[in-house]
């Protein structure tokens, strides 16, 4: 849908599903947007429930923006009883999502995708032929970068693909395009807004790898409450344990938390942490059983508020990287 309007055009309304997408759009958008996210800050989109006044934010909305691999189901139904004119255009586009197992180990995998199609098409049909337009950096090796989880997965791909930074440029070129093709007028200002900040995702990049870099190889693995740090270990070498799979909504079994108590001692587990989204009395309980201190907080799926130290992108990987180092340094 084209966006209309002169030269004072009125303010493009964006609506993204939860609070990581909003912040991409801030940065891309600038003053031309005035973007709302559906779920709040430290909100878990896995078990939002929509409101009232959700419908009524994407029926004025000119732009709806999702995550997709499942991840924010809820939207699609939202823009159906909204019935909002705006496009709904999901922005893992083009990644390469990491295929959720449940037989055997449990081991997040990499989807065999085996033709890297590098053509940048930008036509925002809501596919999932996840064309590989993401070539940036990628001079990590995938042998840590493994997920075991023990609990029930929702979907075939795990959705948590904004944990690699080199994902989050993908994003934001999705995130530049969208919003050209409802306002054609700004079109040079988000793309010039997209690659400034492409360049401050890239310095974020190379400073969680040399920060990673630092672990000794024997202590990288750590443990969180759901498994959504996939893409975070398979872009930077670590290994991560969760209860209860790549959704929180998920609840784990005495038997799941009796099987990740004894993989963390088989696996030597490194750290323990709590995440923003979650109750962390599970997690408190697992390491009191395994021996193993809790490291601290990571967010996970949603940013913090203002007064906490993740409440944009580029601040939240940063501080995750930062407790992760420091918890297994200490050691």
């Amino acid at each position: 849908m084209a966006f209309i309007g002169g030269a004072n055009a009125a303010t493009l309304n964006v609506v993204a599903s939860f609070s990581i997408i909003e912040d991409f759009v801030r940065n891309v958008g600038g003053d031309r947007v005035s973007v709302t996210s559906i779920v709040p800050v430290n909100g878990d989109a896995h078990s939002y429930e929509p409101k009232p006044a959700d419908v009524i934010a994407l029926k004025r909305a000119d732009l709806v923006l999702v995550n997709g691999l499942q991840f924010d189901p809820f939207m699609q139904r939202l823009a159906k009883s909204s019935e909002t004119k705006a496009p709904v255009v999901e922005v893992t586009k083009g990644i390469e999502p990491l295929k959720n197992t449940q037989e055997g180990d449990g081991h997040a995998e990499k989807s065999d995708h085996d033709d890297h199609d590098h053509d940048h098409d930008h036509d925002h049909d809501h596919d999932h032929d996840h064309d590989h337009d993401h070539d940036h950096d990628h001079d990590h090796d995938h042998d840590h970068g493994h997920g075991h989880h023990h609990g029930h997965d929702h979907g075939e791909y795990d959705p948590h693909a904004w944990q690699s930074v080199p994902n989050a440029i993908t994003y934001v070129k999705n995130i530049a395009d969208a919003l050209c093709q409802v306002d054609s007028g700004g079109c040079d200002s988000y793309k010039a807004n997209a690659g400034a900040y492409t360049q401050k995702l890239q310095t974020l990049h190379e400073s969680i790898k040399a920060a990673f870099e630092t672990l000794p190889k024997d202590k990288r693995t750590l443990i969180t409450s759901h498994d959504a740090f996939g893409y975070l270990g398979a872009t930077y070498g670590l290994t991560l344990l969760a209860p209860e799979g790549t959704s929180s909504a998920t609840e784990a079994t005495a038997a799941d938390v009796a099987a990740i108590i004894r993989q963390i001692r088989q696996d030597k587990g490194s750290a323990v942490f709590v995440e923003n989204i979650s109750n962390p009395a599970l997690i408190k309980q697992i390491a009191s059983e395994a021996n193993v201190a809790v490291g601290g907080k990571l967010y996970s799926d949603a940013l913090s508020g203002p007064n906490e130290p993740a409440s944009t992108y580029l601040n939240m990987m940063q501080y995750n990287a930062d407790t992760i180092t420091k918890a297994i340094l200490k050691k």
